[in-house]
């Protein structure tokens, strides 16, 4: 018999706003480390699964709202935090409530988050995480945050329930654009690899003579092999992060790196190659199916 966590001590309710795959799991970390978490979905079909853990969850978004001091929100976009928090009826509950945004939107997109809602009366941090699922559940996050740093540490209790590495970067916006860079080199390593590897395969080469010397290059790069039995057995069905997300995080970092005056030649390539993948028919598959949209013709 399991005995359960101990409640967080004097840490207020927590309330999580979007429980997709990454936002599910972070709840459920929450839970089990005995913080008193409840959760939404804006489809709450979606949300069956956490209720048999035990995970409260609610109905509708104002018994969320009420409660709650501090608002984790795991959301698919900016236009999806907009529509939940800032409806007639939901902006004027947000008077005194602390929120952490942990989904990837641009760096203007939380500027002008969290200056409507200090015009609410609440107050605001950015928090984006590095890592998937497996990393979400066992505490293991790296977490970067943009904004107050003396709000920063007050919430430190509750981040490192979810990470090991929790990072103050700067000022709201700039954690945001910090994992913009970070989700850029996924999709870049991806599909660098992935073609290296199609050659590889295409000409009949050794597979494990390839990452034998590959691992003792500096060219190598851990993801190479977390993603290899995906390339080999062309099974990406287990999505940490699926197709779809990456390419609506290309597409930001696209717009963002072309305000900036950067060359985006690459990440229109990268973003070409993931719609690809998901006109054929990938876009729930894990992202590293990239390695079909690139290799399909090999």
């Amino acid at each position: 018999m399991t005995t359960p966590p101990e409640p967080a001590k004097a840490f207020p309710p927590t309330a999580v706003l979007g429980l997709g795959l990454m936002g599910g799991a972070i709840a459920l970390r929450l839970h089990r480390q005995g913080v008193g978490v409840i959760g939404w979905n804006r489809t709450a079909e979606k949300t069956r699964p956490l209720a048999g853990e035990g995970l409260p969850v609610a109905r509708h978004l104002q018994d969320v709202l009420l409660p709650a001091r501090v608002i984790l929100l795991v959301l698919s976009d900016a236009r999806a935090i907009e529509e939940t928090l800032f409806s007639a009826v939901t902006a004027p509950l947000l008077a005194g409530k602390t929120l952490l945004q942990m989904g990837t939107i641009a760096p203007e997109e939380s500027r002008a988050i969290g200056e409507r809602l200090t015009l609410a009366g609440g107050h605001y941090l950015e928090a984006p995480v590095l890592g998937s699922l497996p990393e979400a559940f066992s505490g293991n996050l790296i977490v970067m945050t943009g904004g107050d740093r003396v709000l920063h540490e007050r919430l430190l209790p509750l981040l490192s329930h979810l990470g090991k590495a929790i990072r103050h970067i700067g000022g709201v916006g700039q954690a945001a654009a910090l994992k913009l860079a970070m989700n850029q080199l996924i999709a870049g390593l991806t599909a660098s690899f992935s073609l290296s590897l199609g050659l590889v395969r295409a000409e009949g080469l050794e597979v494990d003579s390839f990452l034998e010397l590959l691992r003792q290059s500096a060219l190598y790069a851990p993801t190479f092999d977390k993603k290899l039995a995906n390339y080999l057995s062309h099974d990406y069905a287990r999505a940490n992060f699926p197709l779809r997300h990456l390419l609506k995080d290309i597409h930001l970092f696209e717009r963002v790196a072309g305000l900036r005056g950067l060359d985006t030649g690459l990440p229109a390539t990268l973003a070409a190659a993931c719609q690809r993948g998901i006109e054929a028919g990938d876009g729930e598959a894990d992202y590293s199916a990239l390695y079909e949209a690139l290799t399909r013709k090999a």
